[in-house]
Protein backbone atom coordinates (compact mmCIF):
# COMPACT_ATOMS: atom_id res chain seq x y z
CA UNK A 1 0.00 0.00 0.00
CA UNK A 2 0.90 3.35 -0.91
CA UNK A 3 0.85 6.34 1.40
CA UNK A 4 0.34 10.15 0.60
CA UNK A 5 2.61 12.82 2.49
CA UNK A 6 -0.38 13.45 4.95
CA UNK A 7 -1.37 9.56 5.57
CA UNK A 8 2.31 8.90 6.83
CA UNK A 9 0.99 9.52 10.39
CA UNK A 10 -1.28 6.38 9.94
CA UNK A 11 1.98 4.68 8.11
CA UNK A 12 3.86 4.74 11.43
CA UNK A 13 1.05 3.14 14.02
CA UNK A 14 0.58 0.47 11.28
CA UNK A 15 3.85 -0.47 11.36
CA UNK A 16 4.32 -0.19 14.90
CA UNK A 17 1.15 -2.86 14.97
CA UNK A 18 3.15 -4.75 12.39
CA UNK A 19 6.01 -5.03 14.84
CA UNK A 20 4.39 -5.64 18.03
CA UNK A 21 2.65 -8.51 16.41
CA UNK A 22 5.73 -10.13 15.06
CA UNK A 23 7.09 -9.40 18.56
CA UNK A 24 4.00 -11.37 20.15
CA UNK A 25 4.33 -14.46 17.43
CA UNK A 26 8.18 -14.97 17.60
CA UNK A 27 8.49 -14.68 21.66
CA UNK A 28 6.61 -15.75 24.87
CA UNK A 29 6.06 -11.83 25.60
CA UNK A 30 2.39 -10.85 26.19
CA UNK A 31 1.74 -7.77 23.96
CA UNK A 32 -2.17 -7.64 23.70
CA UNK A 33 -2.40 -4.89 25.71
CA UNK A 34 0.08 -2.46 23.93
CA UNK A 35 -1.48 -3.85 20.34
CA UNK A 36 -4.86 -2.56 21.61
CA UNK A 37 -3.39 0.74 22.38
CA UNK A 38 -1.78 1.02 18.96
CA UNK A 39 -5.06 0.10 17.28
CA UNK A 40 -6.88 2.09 19.55
CA UNK A 41 -4.69 5.37 18.36
CA UNK A 42 -4.78 4.00 15.42
CA UNK A 43 -8.30 4.04 14.51
CA UNK A 44 -8.64 7.94 16.18
CA UNK A 45 -5.79 9.19 13.99
CA UNK A 46 -7.49 7.96 10.56
CA UNK A 47 -10.72 9.17 11.79
CA UNK A 48 -8.69 12.65 12.58
CA UNK A 49 -6.89 12.81 9.18
CA UNK A 50 -10.10 11.77 7.07
CA UNK A 51 -12.28 13.89 8.46
CA UNK A 52 -10.30 17.05 7.91
CA UNK A 53 -9.00 16.72 4.62
CA UNK A 54 -8.49 19.67 2.11
CA UNK A 55 -9.53 20.26 -1.32
CA UNK A 56 -5.66 19.44 -2.24
CA UNK A 57 -5.83 16.45 -0.37
CA UNK A 58 -8.91 14.92 -1.91
CA UNK A 59 -7.43 16.03 -5.25
CA UNK A 60 -3.98 13.47 -4.01
CA UNK A 61 -6.67 11.24 -3.11
CA UNK A 62 -8.44 10.93 -6.28
CA UNK A 63 -4.98 9.64 -7.87
CA UNK A 64 -4.08 7.36 -5.54
CA UNK A 65 -2.24 4.95 -7.42
CA UNK A 66 -3.64 2.08 -5.33
CA UNK A 67 -7.50 3.27 -6.04
CA UNK A 68 -9.67 1.47 -8.36
CA UNK A 69 -10.47 2.40 -12.19
CA UNK A 70 -13.41 2.23 -14.32
CA UNK A 71 -12.94 -1.61 -15.49
CA UNK A 72 -12.19 -2.47 -11.61
CA UNK A 73 -16.15 -1.27 -11.33
CA UNK A 74 -17.79 -2.81 -14.21
CA UNK A 75 -16.48 -6.17 -13.69
CA UNK A 76 -17.01 -6.21 -9.98
CA UNK A 77 -20.46 -4.87 -10.13
CA UNK A 78 -21.20 -7.05 -13.83
CA UNK A 79 -19.54 -10.03 -13.07
CA UNK A 80 -19.09 -11.89 -16.20
CA UNK A 81 -22.23 -10.28 -18.04
CA UNK A 82 -20.05 -7.28 -19.33
CA UNK A 83 -19.33 -7.41 -22.78
CA UNK A 84 -17.27 -4.74 -24.04
CA UNK A 85 -18.02 -3.34 -27.55
CA UNK A 86 -15.09 -1.66 -29.68
CA UNK A 87 -14.83 0.72 -32.11
CA UNK A 88 -16.24 4.07 -33.12
CA UNK A 89 -17.22 2.77 -37.01
CA UNK A 90 -15.22 5.79 -38.35
CA UNK A 91 -11.23 6.03 -37.84
CA UNK A 92 -10.41 3.08 -34.33
CA UNK A 93 -11.00 2.27 -31.57
CA UNK A 94 -9.81 4.17 -28.91
CA UNK A 95 -8.11 2.54 -25.31
CA UNK A 96 -8.80 5.20 -23.12
CA UNK A 97 -12.58 5.17 -23.54
CA UNK A 98 -14.13 1.77 -22.76
CA UNK A 99 -17.95 0.82 -22.99
CA UNK A 100 -19.99 -2.09 -23.31
CA UNK A 101 -23.00 -3.81 -22.02
CA UNK A 102 -23.15 -5.30 -18.61
CA UNK A 103 -26.23 -6.61 -15.96
CA UNK A 104 -26.91 -5.68 -12.46
CA UNK A 105 -29.47 -8.06 -11.24
CA UNK A 106 -31.76 -8.32 -13.85
CA UNK A 107 -31.20 -5.18 -15.25
CA UNK A 108 -28.75 -4.40 -18.41
CA UNK A 109 -26.95 -1.11 -18.58
CA UNK A 110 -24.54 0.20 -20.86
CA UNK A 111 -21.29 1.35 -19.40
CA UNK A 112 -19.24 3.79 -20.63
CA UNK A 113 -15.95 5.50 -18.96
CA UNK A 114 -12.87 6.00 -19.37
CA UNK A 115 -10.07 3.65 -18.32
CA UNK A 116 -6.60 5.14 -17.13
CA UNK A 117 -3.57 2.35 -16.37
CA UNK A 118 -2.11 0.92 -13.03
CA UNK A 119 1.49 0.60 -14.57
CA UNK A 120 3.98 2.53 -17.18
CA UNK A 121 2.69 -0.09 -19.83
CA UNK A 122 -1.34 -0.02 -19.41
CA UNK A 123 -0.96 3.59 -18.93
CA UNK A 124 0.79 4.24 -22.20
CA UNK A 125 -1.87 1.89 -24.03
CA UNK A 126 -4.92 3.51 -22.17
CA UNK A 127 -3.04 6.84 -22.64
CA UNK A 128 -3.31 8.03 -19.30
CA UNK A 129 -7.32 7.92 -19.38
CA UNK A 130 -7.34 10.88 -22.31
CA UNK A 131 -9.69 10.20 -24.84
CA UNK A 132 -9.46 11.00 -28.39
CA UNK A 133 -12.26 12.49 -30.82
CA UNK A 134 -12.78 8.91 -31.37
CA UNK A 135 -13.25 7.46 -28.36
CA UNK A 136 -16.36 10.20 -27.67
CA UNK A 137 -17.38 8.98 -30.79
CA UNK A 138 -17.21 5.73 -29.68
CA UNK A 139 -18.99 6.36 -26.42
CA UNK A 140 -21.61 8.21 -28.85
CA UNK A 141 -22.80 5.22 -30.76
CA UNK A 142 -23.24 3.35 -27.60
CA UNK A 143 -25.65 5.78 -26.33
CA UNK A 144 -27.13 5.99 -29.44
CA UNK A 145 -27.27 1.63 -29.26
CA UNK A 146 -28.72 2.09 -25.70
CA UNK A 147 -31.51 4.09 -26.59
CA UNK A 148 -32.31 2.20 -29.59
CA UNK A 149 -32.74 -0.90 -27.43
CA UNK A 150 -34.52 0.93 -24.34
CA UNK A 151 -31.41 0.62 -22.21
CA UNK A 152 -30.30 2.56 -19.80
CA UNK A 153 -26.98 4.77 -19.89
CA UNK A 154 -23.90 4.26 -17.28
CA UNK A 155 -21.16 6.94 -17.35
CA UNK A 156 -17.94 6.41 -15.00
CA UNK A 157 -15.45 9.57 -15.68
CA UNK A 158 -12.20 9.13 -14.48
CA UNK A 159 -9.47 11.57 -16.89
CA UNK A 160 -7.12 14.63 -16.44
CA UNK A 161 -8.97 15.96 -19.47
CA UNK A 162 -9.32 14.87 -23.37
CA UNK A 163 -5.77 14.53 -24.87
CA UNK A 164 -4.70 17.57 -26.04
CA UNK A 165 -2.51 17.00 -28.80
CA UNK A 166 -2.57 17.93 -32.64
CA UNK A 167 -4.12 15.06 -33.95
CA UNK A 168 -7.17 14.66 -32.03
CA UNK A 169 -7.70 18.29 -32.45
CA UNK A 170 -7.21 17.66 -36.32
CA UNK A 171 -9.89 15.06 -36.06
CA UNK A 172 -12.46 17.58 -33.97
CA UNK A 173 -11.94 17.09 -30.88
CA UNK A 174 -14.14 20.25 -29.88
CA UNK A 175 -16.50 18.68 -31.97
CA UNK A 176 -16.60 15.48 -30.96
CA UNK A 177 -17.21 16.45 -27.13
CA UNK A 178 -19.87 19.15 -28.19
CA UNK A 179 -21.39 16.52 -30.46
CA UNK A 180 -21.69 13.99 -27.04
CA UNK A 181 -22.80 17.12 -25.02
CA UNK A 182 -25.99 17.74 -27.48
CA UNK A 183 -26.62 13.72 -27.72
CA UNK A 184 -26.96 13.42 -24.13
CA UNK A 185 -29.35 16.14 -23.51
CA UNK A 186 -31.47 14.17 -25.57
CA UNK A 187 -31.08 10.93 -25.38
CA UNK A 188 -34.45 9.04 -24.57
CA UNK A 189 -33.41 6.67 -21.69
CA UNK A 190 -31.87 7.30 -18.49
CA UNK A 191 -28.67 8.15 -18.09
CA UNK A 192 -26.47 7.46 -14.56
CA UNK A 193 -23.08 9.22 -14.51
CA UNK A 194 -20.57 8.05 -11.80
CA UNK A 195 -17.32 10.52 -10.86
CA UNK A 196 -15.04 7.70 -9.50
CA UNK A 197 -11.99 9.92 -9.17
CA UNK A 198 -10.94 13.21 -11.52
CA UNK A 199 -13.12 15.18 -13.49
CA UNK A 200 -11.19 17.38 -15.47
CA UNK A 201 -12.86 19.59 -18.25
CA UNK A 202 -14.53 18.85 -21.12
CA UNK A 203 -12.82 15.42 -21.62
CA UNK A 204 -15.23 14.13 -18.21
CA UNK A 205 -18.16 16.80 -19.48
CA UNK A 206 -18.06 14.45 -23.01
CA UNK A 207 -19.76 11.66 -20.99
CA UNK A 208 -21.02 13.68 -18.10
CA UNK A 209 -24.39 14.94 -18.97
CA UNK A 210 -26.48 12.06 -16.57
CA UNK A 211 -29.99 12.33 -15.10
CA UNK A 212 -28.60 11.77 -12.13
CA UNK A 213 -24.86 12.59 -11.45
CA UNK A 214 -22.85 11.09 -8.61
CA UNK A 215 -20.01 11.79 -7.10
CA UNK A 216 -17.78 9.20 -4.69
CA UNK A 217 -16.66 11.63 -1.58
CA UNK A 218 -12.80 11.71 -2.43
CA UNK A 219 -12.92 12.94 -6.38
CA UNK A 220 -13.29 16.28 -7.77
CA UNK A 221 -15.15 18.06 -10.83
CA UNK A 222 -13.70 21.08 -12.38
CA UNK A 223 -13.29 22.86 -15.49
CA UNK A 224 -9.31 22.99 -14.76
CA UNK A 225 -6.83 21.10 -12.81
CA UNK A 226 -5.35 22.87 -9.51
CA UNK A 227 -2.01 22.44 -11.20
CA UNK A 228 -2.93 24.08 -14.38
CA UNK A 229 -5.44 27.05 -12.73
CA UNK A 230 -1.75 27.51 -10.51
CA UNK A 231 0.63 27.58 -13.91
CA UNK A 232 -2.10 29.74 -15.57
CA UNK A 233 -2.78 32.24 -12.21
CA UNK A 234 0.97 32.38 -11.06
CA UNK A 235 2.60 31.15 -14.07
CA UNK A 236 3.75 28.36 -11.19
CA UNK A 237 2.87 24.85 -10.20
CA UNK A 238 3.27 25.62 -6.20
CA UNK A 239 0.36 27.60 -5.97
CA UNK A 240 -2.00 24.01 -6.45
CA UNK A 241 -3.39 23.92 -2.88
CA UNK A 242 -4.95 27.43 -2.94
CA UNK A 243 -5.89 26.94 -6.26
CA UNK A 244 -7.71 23.96 -5.25
CA UNK A 245 -9.40 25.41 -2.85
CA UNK A 246 -10.40 28.31 -4.90
CA UNK A 247 -12.05 25.99 -7.71
CA UNK A 248 -14.30 24.64 -5.09
CA UNK A 249 -13.68 21.22 -7.00
CA UNK A 250 -14.92 18.99 -4.65
CA UNK A 251 -17.85 16.65 -3.86
CA UNK A 252 -19.29 18.86 -0.79
CA UNK A 253 -18.92 22.15 -2.86
CA UNK A 254 -20.35 20.66 -6.16
CA UNK A 255 -23.27 19.14 -3.76
CA UNK A 256 -23.96 22.66 -2.71
CA UNK A 257 -23.66 24.66 -5.92
CA UNK A 258 -25.84 21.98 -7.12
CA UNK A 259 -23.70 21.08 -9.68
CA UNK A 260 -23.99 17.02 -9.21
CA UNK A 261 -26.92 15.45 -7.27
CA UNK A 262 -25.73 13.10 -4.76
CA UNK A 263 -22.16 12.00 -2.62
CA UNK A 264 -21.13 8.79 -2.58
CA UNK A 265 -19.47 8.15 1.07
CA UNK A 266 -16.54 6.27 0.84
CA UNK A 267 -14.76 3.80 3.02
CA UNK A 268 -12.50 5.17 5.82
CA UNK A 269 -9.16 6.48 4.16
CA UNK A 270 -10.16 6.11 0.47
CA UNK A 271 -12.06 3.72 -2.19
CA UNK A 272 -8.77 1.82 -2.15
CA UNK A 273 -8.37 0.93 1.14
CA UNK A 274 -11.89 -1.32 0.76
CA UNK A 275 -12.99 -2.27 -2.74
CA UNK A 276 -15.40 -4.09 -2.27
CA UNK A 277 -17.16 -1.81 -0.01
CA UNK A 278 -16.57 0.77 -2.40
CA UNK A 279 -17.88 -1.74 -5.62
CA UNK A 280 -20.77 -1.99 -3.56
CA UNK A 281 -21.78 1.51 -2.59
CA UNK A 282 -21.40 2.25 -6.35
CA UNK A 283 -23.36 -0.49 -7.30
CA UNK A 284 -25.94 0.70 -5.04
CA UNK A 285 -26.46 4.09 -5.74
CA UNK A 286 -26.74 2.96 -9.69
CA UNK A 287 -29.57 0.73 -8.81
CA UNK A 288 -31.55 3.41 -6.87
CA UNK A 289 -31.10 6.48 -9.41
CA UNK A 290 -32.41 3.74 -12.15
CA UNK A 291 -35.62 3.37 -9.68
CA UNK A 292 -36.27 7.26 -10.11
CA UNK A 293 -36.41 7.14 -13.80
CA UNK A 294 -37.68 3.91 -15.24
CA UNK A 295 -41.21 4.55 -14.74
CA UNK A 296 -40.92 8.07 -17.01
CA UNK A 297 -41.85 8.39 -20.15
CA UNK A 298 -38.62 9.56 -22.45
CA UNK A 299 -40.38 12.85 -23.38
CA UNK A 300 -40.76 13.03 -19.03
CA UNK A 301 -36.78 12.12 -18.64
CA UNK A 302 -35.73 14.85 -21.53
CA UNK A 303 -38.01 17.50 -20.35
CA UNK A 304 -36.50 16.90 -16.70
CA UNK A 305 -33.14 16.49 -17.82
CA UNK A 306 -33.27 20.09 -19.91
CA UNK A 307 -35.09 21.50 -16.98
CA UNK A 308 -31.84 20.36 -14.27
CA UNK A 309 -29.06 21.71 -16.85
CA UNK A 310 -31.12 25.18 -17.34
CA UNK A 311 -31.23 26.05 -14.08
CA UNK A 312 -27.45 25.20 -13.56
CA UNK A 313 -25.83 28.73 -12.66
CA UNK A 314 -28.84 30.85 -11.63
CA UNK A 315 -27.67 33.20 -9.30
CA UNK A 316 -29.89 35.13 -6.79
CA UNK A 317 -28.74 38.66 -5.69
Amino acid sequence: MEYLEFELPIKELEEQLQKCKVIGEESDVDVTQTCKQIEKKLKETRKEIYKNLTAWQRVQLSRHPDRPYTLDYIRAICGSSFLELHGDRNFKDDKAMIGGLGKIGDQSFMFIGQQKGYNTKTRQYRNFGMANPEGYRKALRLMKSAEKFGIPVVTILDTPGAYPGLEAEERGQGEAIARNILEMTRLKVPIITVIIGEGASGGALGIGVGDKVLMLENTWYSVISPESCSSILWRSWEYKEQAAAALKLTATDMKKLKLVDDIIKEPLGGAHRNREKAFELVSDAIVNSYGEFKNLSPKELVDQRMEKYSNMGVFKG
